[in-house]
């Protein structure tokens, strides 16, 4: 079959195939994804719902689901989405990154740094569970595991900016100040938006180290 052209001949070809076989999971997922795609996040909703009814263990339409809770701002909804996720599927490393990152929102720092963890060894390739992991050692003042977690989602992602944020924060904290302003440097240049209290200590450390 060819690359459906755009997103409207994309769910015209997944609605064909929920008519020709409305007990596939799998072609109700695949037309939520074009719903989500064009934001019609009620019929999205419903045809996830519809996958589950058909597909019980399948963990990708509930992290979906929990993706559109969180578009709403329903934290709640999210984190019970994606543990359901887990749950079915217990190695699944996209649902325990997204409880992780709820846990964070909700201050929960030490069950989100498990949930991190938990995501990186299922998925040892998964950048930004790294990044946000070193992010939850940041909070909890673990500055070297920061580092590390951060080091590692550069490795596999080099043009990943968060991580050279991060590492920015975690190399002021260590008091290397001009590995802080190398990483704020190359974080800057992939064009993130460093918080400009961190920006002014940077360029008062640079200025001392010329």
């Amino acid at each position: 079959m060819s690359m459906p052209k755009d997103v409207d001949e994309y769910i015209s070809i997944h609605k064909a195939a929920v008519s020709q076989n409305p007990e596939c999971g799998n072609s109700h997922y695949n037309l939520a994804v074009g719903y989500v795609g064009q934001r019609r996040l009620e019929d999205a909703e419903r045809e996830l719902h519809a996958a589950l009814e058909c597909s019980p263990n399948l963990a990708e339409a509930y992290v979906l689901l929990g993706g559109i809770c969180l578009s709403r701002g329903d934290l709640e909804g999210c984190l019970a989405f994606n543990r359901k996720a887990v749950h079915v599927r217990p190695g699944f490393s996209e649902g325990y990154g997204n409880i992780g990152f709820v846990e964070l929102q909700r201050g929960n720092v030490d069950e989100a740094i498990k949930n991190f963890e938990r995501a990186t060894i299922f998925n040892f390739r998964y950048v930004q569970a790294f990044a946000n992991l070193g992010n939850a050692y940041l909070m909890k003042g673990m500055v070297d595991e920061a580092i590390a977690a951060n080091q590692k989602a550069i490795t596999l992602a080099p043009d990943f900016a968060p991580a050279y944020n991060n590492l920015t924060i975690a190399f002021l904290e260590k008091g290397d100040y001009a590995q802080a302003v190398d990483h704020y440097d190359k974080a800057v240049a992939l064009g993130f938006d460093v918080a400009p209290p961190i920006r002014q200590e940077i360029e008062d450390h640079r200025a001392k180290l010329k």
